[in-house]
């Protein structure tokens, strides 16, 4: 009888051992001198978003609206110190200033320390730390600059063609269609990704099952359980799941891509075929050929545009990039294309949608552009000279952000502001920079939930804080692909709009609920709209 009690006496004590190092733990943010969320064991602070009860951009506002009027607070994400900067200052002199001690993000996925593992996600230039990153964006940035963009747009302006031919051809009974745009937009999102970055001619809007669209849509559910599974292992024992080869990326999927990059690769090599798309500038990278050229005005993409740092103006000699490194830097252009700016066509094309005055001044500055242009096609330098297609841009990234993002601190960095505020971040601690509730913050924007592209007038700029204004991040380690994503927006906005107005139907959510959990950013059952053919 003792013997059958001592066995559940000594699990109980083995559990509340566990139980108190588990919230000895979570007390670490208290004593630190700011506040701090409350805590819960596994999900940490951020359970009502594992649990679905937010979208990470309404998560990101509703704890940042929480913490009005403070500089700095504390939470966790699942076991992760999360410090979750609101100040300007602050974001400024973490993200540029004292760049060297923020230069990795965080290993969501598990410290990478073989180049040439074959998992493809922890390779890539987003994932990569330390001096692997600094060399790895200084090999690849000259293959974004913007004489590189206006080569490749030749490429995107065909696409274009090839979609209005499609959208036309769906409309040609009624005059119309109804589309959910995330799937739309995603399939536009994807051919251009597939011709611009793989060589690709793939239809997506005709042929709709094809293998190349499927694939990526497969990779791109982060929602699959047996992802969510991976996620959460990852979030708990990062070092583990890395030293057992695991990756977020399922095998199949990694083979697949490999094998189609990898292929016209060859192909290229020994054709001699020479075309002006990503492959071709990576493989350019590659060899070590590419250099950074300096950007002219003409190059500038628009308000958005993030320039590139020292780090990327640099040159590296003789660093051997690996095939694994090659093909991830390829994919990650693809998983920033497919889901990323696919996202902000969307959330584009909904704004206008229900402001039909944006829309409408939107399309006399198309069809003064097009009648400029006298029937010849559409070009990089003239895309770039539409001041309100920009200022829209500009407003739509404003309101439709990427939520947050991250940066590890890699040794202790004391943050003083001067004003009483001290305290350290350890080392192996992250920061969050709220980007979803920086831009909706009436401090920096007044009227923040108003669509209003006015505010990007070349009169109203000065009045901005580019220091809150963060659609791709912020220092050395912002987005490489930003004048990419903009020159693909705008491109796709402009062919849309000269051919359809863009307009609600029944199924249109107003005002816009997102989808909760790591759906990506989208609404609530899918942005339904209709594209009207002009008469």
């Amino acid at each position: 009888m003792e013997v059958n009690l001592l066995y559940p006496l000594i699990v109980v004590a083995i559990l509340v051992v566990i139980y108190r190092r588990v919230t000895k733990y979570f007390e670490y943010f208290h004593d630190k001198p700011i506040p701090s969320m409350a805590t819960n064991p596994i999900y940490g602070s951020t359970g009502p978003l594992y649990r679905k009860q937010y979208s990470f951009s309404d998560f990101i506002k509703t704890v940042y609206d929480k913490y009005s009027g403070v500089k700095v607070f504390g939470l966790f994400d699942m076991t992760t110190k999360m410090f979750v900067i609101r100040d300007p200052e602050l974001i400024k002199k973490i993200t540029v200033k004292d760049f060297e001690y923020f230069i990795n993000r965080r290993s969501s996925f598990g410290e990478n320390k073989d180049n040439d593992n074959g998992i493809l996600l922890s390779n890539t230039l987003v994932m990569l730390n330390d001096q692997r990153w600094r060399d790895m964006r200084a090999i690849f940035s000259p293959a974004f600059t913007g004489s590189k963009m206006r080569a490749m747009f030749e490429l995107i302006a065909k696409y274009s063609d090839v979609m209005v031919r499609v959208l036309k051809e769906q409309a040609s009974e009624t005059g119309y269609m109804d589309y959910d745009m995330k799937d739309c937009l995603s399939r536009v999102a994807n051919d251009i990704v597939a011709t611009c970055a793989f060589g690709l001619q793939v239809e997506s809007l005709e042929s709709r099952e094809n293998e190349f669209y499927m694939m990526g849509k497969q990779l791109m559910n982060f929602n699959r359980i047996t992802v969510m599974i991976r996620m959460i292992a990852f979030g708990l024992l990062p070092g583990l799941m890395a030293k057992l080869g695991f990756d977020i990326i399922d095998a199949e999927h990694s083979r697949y891509f490999t094998k189609i990059i990898m292929d016209a690769v060859r192909t290229r090599e020994i054709q001699g075929i020479v075309r002006p798309d990503m492959i071709h500038l990576l493989m350019q990278a590659r060899k070590g050929v590419l250099r950074n050229q300096k950007e002219t005005a003409e190059d500038n993409a628009g308000f958005a545009t993030v320039e590139e740092s020292d780090v990327g103006k640099s040159v590296v000699n003789n660093k051997t990039i690996t095939e694994t490194e090659f093909v991830a830097q390829c994919l990650i252009f693809f998983l920033a294309g497919f889901d990323s700016v696919s996202s902000g066509m969307v959330f584009m094309v909904y704004e206008l949608a229900i402001n039909p005055n944006v829309q409408r001044r939107l399309f006399e500055e198309i069809m003064e552009t097009n009648h400029q242009l006298g029937g010849k096609p559409l070009t990089y330098d003239t895309l770039q000279q539409m001041k309100y297609m920009d200022m829209m841009v500009s407003e739509s990234l404003r309101m439709w952000p990427i939520p947050a993002f991250d940066r590890k601190c890699v040794r202790d960095y004391v943050v003083d502001d001067g004003a009483g505020l001290k305290f350290t971040i350890d080392a192996g601690d992250c920061i969050w920079v709220p980007v979803h509730g920086i831009h909706r913050d009436p401090k920096y924007y007044p009227n923040p939930e108003k669509f209003d592209p006015e505010r990007f007038r070349d009169e109203n700029k000065a009045t901005i804080d580019t220091t809150m204004y963060l659609p791709f991040g912020m220092g050395p380690r912002n987005c490489i692909g930003s004048r990419f994503a903009l020159m693909e927006m705008k491109a796709i906005m402009y062919a849309l709009l000269l051919n359809f107005s863009i307009e609600r139907n029944e199924k249109t959510l107003v005002p816009m609920r997102l989808a909760k959990g790591f759906a990506g950013l989208n609404g609530e059952g899918g942005i339904h709209l209709r594209l009207q053919l002009r008469r």
